[in-house]
């Protein structure tokens, strides 16, 4: 991710109908706020890893993280949004949150991701469990927005959990 990316950030920040289904955004954001986060992003010590979504056709799409990084215990938190709807069902939310998971299993060694979603987040809830992750409880009413208390699920995936699906599926040898 670079500076360069700042614009395609700020404007899926200002997507009324992405904003509703995600978790943490704070709406609306200035092209100057997402410059200052960036700068402040770039001295996170290897604790926080955030990679541009492209594809041929369509050029930068979305954005994907590990942030969080517990080298101690070896757990990420991980996120991932493509820009608008268009991008939806096409296997591209799929390729990367397995290209995700391969990397931090397989590269940086990490032993669990975790990641949070709305239950009303069909999408999202259908994506990680189609990679395995497994729900792992409810946060009630933890998110205030648009006037509303709202759940989020908790959900995660262990290196081993990853290690049999891609086994059993073959996902890397297609």
């Amino acid at each position: 991710m670079t500076r360069n990316d700042m614009q395609l950030i700020c404007d899926m920040f200002n997507d009324t109908e992405l904003e509703d289904v995600v978790v943490g955004w704070a709406f609306p954001l200035s092209i100057e706020q997402q410059n200052k986060w960036f700068d402040n992003s770039l001295s996170s010590n290897g604790l926080n890893h955030r990679f541009v979504i492209e594809t041929k056709e369509d050029g930068s799409i979305g954005i994907a993280t590990l942030t969080d990084i517990d080298w101690k215990n070896r757990t990420a938190i991980h996120g991932i949004k493509l820009a608008n709807k268009q991008f939806c069902r096409r296997g591209i939310g799929t390729d990367t949150v397995m290209a995700i998971m391969r990397y931090a299993f397989d590269e940086l060694g990490l032993h669990r991701l975790e990641s949070c979603r709305f239950d009303s987040n069909a999408a999202s809830k259908h994506l990680y469990s189609k990679c395995g992750w497994k729900e792992e409880g409810v946060k009630r009413e933890c998110i205030y927005k648009h006037g509303v208390w709202r759940d989020l699920t908790m959900i995660g995936v262990l290196e081993s959990d990853y290690k049999k699906l891609i086994e059993e599926n073959h996902y890397w040898n297609l």
